[in-house]
């Protein structure tokens, strides 16, 4: 429908900024992008836009349209009322650098934590060799334009920002889900390096990042939770626990990142293998918070390897412990599920009544 729509966009830059209102026309079949273009052309010339294909596979064009994250290019005019005003604001999570542009590199450098295929040692480059269904089990995944509506959307970071650096967030958890699950990746720890270094246990599977994401990936179903059920496996299991300890099968991952971490890690940290509230990181104000409920500022427990005698074998103690053979992300004492006072995040839709 053509004619003359208002348009709210935010305009700033990093030092601030506020909503401005623009008269805009819009024609029928347009797109967000387009008027913003048009906008661009008259109004605002000024106005920063980050877009490239305008086809929805390059993810470039990321926004928030009335609250949602979103891509403009795909976010079409017929979806809004005719006297809705149509609010665009840059992504929310991340640092603004004018206008709806944003400074996303934060994913990049959890890109580059990320350990990348390990091809196997015995097997020339050419000689690779797949089944069809292996293929297709993490084609789902690979069709991820990272665009990175579900890293701004999730919760986790979005309204905690100390936590940035201990999670990788939903667009890596499906990125170790995937290659976890490739037939000729030679690492075999990748559920636990999303555990202890990705924070995979942070996660607790609203389901927002699947809400969002514009090539309709199951990012949580096919992704996240078979990772974390995988972890609980091999970690909190009883049996799977026992059959560790008894053919020595608990091995320590081979996490690259561990390694690094280690100089900037609380004094306390490491005294590996004490079972902490606060997830293992020993600090006294970590404990204190983890006593009220779920620690958001506690660093991510590392797993420690079985403590064994010269001659490799386990002393009974070993045998005898009540608990899982690595301290609980959550803390020890929590139980679940928690009590509604100590849910500390905010489900988009959480306020409709359905």
């Amino acid at each position: 429908m053509s004619g003359k729509r208002q348009f709210r966009i935010w305009r700033g830059d990093e030092s601030g900024g506020d909503l401005q209102d623009y008269m805009v026309e819009v024609n029928e079949g347009e797109v967000v992008l387009d008027v913003i273009h048009r906008l661009q052309a008259t109004d605002a010339p000024d106005l920063a836009c980050r877009w490239n294909c305008k086809a929805g596979k390059c993810g470039s064009c990321s926004m928030e349209i009335n609250g949602k994250p979103r891509l403009g290019c795909m976010t079409r005019m017929s979806t809004f009322g005719d006297d809705e005003t149509v609010t665009v604001t840059p992504l929310r999570t991340f640092p603004v650098i004018r206008d709806l542009v944003t400074d996303v590199s934060f994913n990049y450098e959890k890109a580059r934590e990320t350990p990348a295929f390990a091809p196997p040692a015995d097997v020339a480059p050419g000689d690779y060799r797949m089944q069809q269904v292996d293929v297709e089990r993490s084609q789902e995944f690979r069709k991820c334009i990272e665009c990175f509506l579900c890293q701004t959307v999730c919760h986790v970071i979005r309204d905690h920002e100390e936590n940035k650096q201990a999670f990788s967030g939903p667009r890596y958890f499906i990125r170790a889900a995937e290659l976890d699950m490739h037939p000729l990746d030679a690492r075999t720890d990748r559920k636990e390096y999303a555990q202890a270094e990705q924070g995979l246990g942070f996660c607790n599977i609203t389901k927002c990042c699947t809400e969002v994401c514009p090539e309709h990936i199951k990012i949580t179903d096919n992704g996240i939770i078979p990772m974390k059920e995988r972890v609980v496996d091999r970690r909190y299991d009883p049996l799977v626990w026992l059959g560790s300890k008894i053919f020595r099968r608990g091995e320590t991952p081979q996490t690259s990142v561990t390694t690094a971490r280690q100089g900037s890690a609380t004094p306390g940290s490491a005294r590996g293998g004490v079972h902490s509230h606060a997830g293992g990181s020993h600090d006294s104000r970590a404990e204190a918070q983890a006593q009220s409920g779920v620690n958001w500022d506690r660093e991510v427990p590392h797993p420690t390897a079985p403590a064994v005698d010269d001659r490799g074998r386990l002393p009974l103690t070993e045998l005898t412990f009540d608990r899982a053979a690595a301290p609980s992300p959550f803390g020890d004492d929590v139980t679940f599920p928690l009590p509604p006072e100590h849910l500390n995040f905010a489900h988009p839709e959480q306020d409709n009544k359905h």
